[in-house]
């Protein structure tokens, strides 16, 4: 399904909801924000987790706008190597032992700042969002600002859906994390293993 230019919408969103799902310094902040101040303090962080990850996005977006308005062809080798990054990541998912922990620090105060600096701080996410879309643009059905523009706002509007309900069941989520940690790491193998196939899945179009 074709979407404002997005190819495969669908899967977009599929996508976009099993990295967000995918534990990193977003999810602990969010966590541990509820842990201490509750599902406003959580909500609240979402806030500047959403606000961080869309200054990322659309830092992403120029390099990506970029090179497919004044190089077509080499949009085609951006496609690629978005293909083989999400590969690599989904490997390191696969492979990675287990105990590995992403210690975030939240101060029980200014939640939202504190989660947008912790994903702005993050630049691997442009390096992610850079692999990410080519997967999902179709030169030849791409409307431009449109597309982006849809892609930023299904990222945003699921964000908030999976934020507010991971802040509702933070703590049967965290204790369910804990007590079944194999569970965790097979889980997380999965992830990685739907990542490689969506790298995977540009060398069939």
């Amino acid at each position: 399904m074709n979407v404002l230019g997005i190819s495969d919408y669908g899967s977009f969103c599929a996508a976009v909801l099993l990295f967000l799902a995918l534990p990193g310094p977003g999810t602990f902040a969010l966590l541990t924000s509820t842990g201490k101040g509750g599902f406003r303090a959580g909500a609240s962080c979402m806030l500047g987790l959403i606000a961080g990850d869309q200054a990322l996005l659309w830092m992403a977006v120029a390099g990506v706008a970029a090179v497919l308005a004044t190089h077509p062809v080499a949009f085609k080798l951006v496609q690629y190597g978005g293909a083989a990054y999400l590969v690599w990541i989904g490997l390191k998912l696969i492979l990675a032992r287990d105990g590995a922990k992403s210690p975030i620090h939240i101060e029980p105060r200014h939640y939202a700042k504190q989660g947008f600096f912790i994903t702005l701080l993050n630049p691997k996410a442009i390096v992610f969002y850079m692999a990410f879309f080519p997967l999902f643009i179709n030169p030849t059905t791409h409307l431009g600002l449109p597309t982006f523009a849809a892609m930023a706002v299904t990222i945003a509007l699921l964000t908030t859906v999976y934020c507010l309900t991971l802040c509702a069941f933070a703590n049967a989520v965290s204790q369910k994390v804990k007590a079944h940690r194999r569970l965790s790491q097979w889980l997380q193998r999965l992830a990685g293993m739907c990542l490689v196939a969506f790298g995977v899945r540009l060398t069939t179009n």
